[in-house]
């Protein structure tokens, strides 16, 4: 299908059935293709913001259990690990894989903490943030309780599956939202 998801567009999501739909939408929230699967119910969409919107709803109206496994399949920022290609992209552009020693060691030790405490990773849309930026991020956010930052961390989701989505599915010049 790559070929087909170079030139995605609202009207091509719409005419998929919901094998197809999953297919093209199911790696836009981390290891969650029940997200995309949900979503597909509510066909067709108006516009990527409208996609967006509904999936987010199906994300956050999942049982509790559900939405903890969403959290939790998210990667440590700058993990030796593998991760899914689009967030070693989003990782790369951020200069995650340009760490110096003493960097990774601090991030390293900062995702330690940050997942011990909340039991699932930290979670931050890295797009126009630099490793700076990120490092202080958790180390405020470390120190969070956790209703807080567990909100925080959908509505840094949204911002990540915002950006995947539109991405795929570059709206024309003047659409309406």
């Amino acid at each position: 299908m790559s070929a087909e998801t170079d030139s995605l567009t609202i009207d091509k999501i719409n005419g998929m059935d919901k094998e197809q739909f999953v297919a093209a939408l199911g790696g836009i929230f981390e290891r969650s293709p029940w997200v995309a699967e949900g979503a597909h119910q509510h066909v067709p969409f108006h516009s990527v913001e409208e996609l967006h919107r509904v999936m987010l709803e199906t994300a956050r109206s999942a049982p509790h259990s559900q939405i903890e496994a969403l959290l939790r399949s998210h990667p440590d920022l700058a993990t030796r690990l593998q991760v899914t290609p689009l967030s070693a992209a989003e990782q790369q552009g951020a200069g995650l894989d340009r760490l110096t020693p003493e960097e990774f060691k601090r991030l390293t030790e900062l995702n330690a903490a940050y997942t011990e405490k909340f039991r699932f990773p930290f979670i931050l849309a890295v797009r126009g943030k630099n490793k700076d930026d990120i490092i202080k991020a958790i180390g405020e956010r470390v120190n969070r309780p956790l209703e807080e930052e567990w909100e925080q961390a959908l509505h840094e989701i949204g911002k990540i599956t915002g950006f995947r989505l539109r991405d795929l599915l570059p709206e024309p010049e003047g659409a309406q939202s």
